[in-house]
């Protein structure tokens, strides 16, 4: 099989760069599946998709990123897999790249495609699976128009698993093979629920009984004043409401205490002194990460910090998202502005712009039909794409047991 006109034109249109992969790791034994997710909004639901084959299934997986940036982020999110900064796009690295891996499925997920990689793979028999897909795209550093080169490249995919209408209207144009395209939706995390003590969260929730309670979660010490304030302003509409207040730094909870009750008259219990809310309590400080499952499970609504006046938001909002806790953030979105992006455009979270505005939204979602409306949204999105990774790693396997 030679290259194509529109191959070879691609191929000449650019000067290769270095492989930045020339000192690969061996390859592990057994099955492998090179996954590749590129930059984007499907990073999140391959390495989920990653880490379930690695950890139900024993299958070595190789992650290729388009680079360090995506690496890091790749880390945070964690799966097991080796991961790669994918080749140039140039024959000899992505023969010299397929030749070390011989990876026995290769998923591309997103928008991205990688032709010269696409035909070596093909031309190797390696089988080829397409999700999260969705209007297709060159690399940044090789765009252009080659004659045909799109619609040759979507063909070898066994299946193309589009996100959603608009997706497949874009891959149909591109010329993808009707009998190919199933409109699957995207991936996810199989959960983003964080574990807690179950006592501890029956025992808390029997002693606030039916008072309101909202979290505000990782709070940069910059934002305390903020939160303070808004609390402040809504107490006026709810008189028992609890604040549960999760300073960033949980060195600060004792210092934060004492100048709430000193300074400012609250009435604080704080857990590092091995406090619990009474009935007089205002605000209760949490000084522990691993709190976070039992605190989202105790409040219908979390403002999740860093994100107002902070570096940047540092919690994954699907956290909460998954637990049905209606969720408020500022503009600083840190690493997780598409998640965050997807929840905005579900009315699944709302944005405060400034610390007035988080009292505000704050009383707004005070009104139980409300939160639960934004909370049902939230959690819709977290399950679907549950489902959506689970369809997909069906998927998978039957490809590996040697099926289609």
């Amino acid at each position: 099989m030679g290259y194509s006109l529109g191959l070879t034109l691609y191929n000449l249109a650019a000067r290769p760069a270095a492989d930045p992969e020339a000192g690969r790791v061996l390859r592990p034994a057994g099955l492998l599946v090179w996954l590749h997710a590129g930059a984007g909004e499907s990073l999140a639901g391959v390495v989920e998709l990653g880490r379930q084959l690695i950890e139900d299934d024993g299958v070595a997986v190789v992650l290729t990123l388009s680079g360090a940036p995506e690496v890091k982020e790749a880390l945070a999110l964690g799966s097991g897999a080796i991961l790669q900064i994918v080749p140039p796009d140039f024959p000899n690295f992505a023969q010299s790249f397929l030749d070390h891996w011989r990876p026995d499925l290769g998923i591309f997920a997103g928008a991205e495609l990688r032709p010269t990689l696409i035909y070596e793979a093909t031309l190797r028999a390696r089988p080829l699976l397409w999700v999260d897909a969705r209007a297709p795209h060159l690399p940044p550093d090789r765009d252009g128009w080659f004659p045909g080169l799109i619609k040759a490249t979507t063909a070898p995919f066994r299946a193309v698993l589009a996100v959603d209408d608009t997706a497949a209207r874009a891959l149909r144009k591109a010329g993808v093979e009707e009998e190919k395209l199933q409109i699957l939706g995207r991936m996810e995390e199989a959960s983003c629920a964080l574990p807690h003590v179950e006592s501890d969260r029956a025992a808390l929730a029997q002693v606030l009984a039916t008072r309101p309670v909202w979290l505000a979660a990782d709070v940069a010490p910059q934002e305390e004043a903020a939160v303070i304030a808004a609390h402040r302003d809504v107490l006026r509409l709810a008189h028992r409401l609890l604040l549960i207040l999760v300073p960033q730094d949980p060195a600060r909870s004792t210092a934060l205490a004492a100048k709430l009750e000193a300074e400012e008259g609250w009435h604080v219990a704080n857990r590092a002194r091995d406090e619990e809310p009474q009935n007089e309590t205002e605000v209760y400080i949490m000084d522990s990460g691993a709190d976070y499952g039992l605190c989202y499970r105790l409040a219908p609504v979390t403002f999740l910090g860093g994100s107002l006046e902070g570096e940047g938001c540092a919690r994954n909002p699907m956290e909460a998202a998954a637990m049905g806790s209606a969720i408020l953030y500022g503009p600083r979105a840190g690493q997780f502005g598409l998640a965050y992006a997807r929840l905005g455009a579900a009315r699944a979270a709302r944005m405060v712009g400034s610390g007035s505005d988080l009292g505000l939204a704050l009383g707004d979602l005070l009104a139980p039909d409300r939160a639960a409306r934004q909370a049902q949204a939230a959690w819709m999105i977290t399950s679907e794409g549950a489902e959506v990774t689970a369809s997909v790693l069906d998927r998978v396997r039957a490809i590996l047991d040697g099926g289609t």
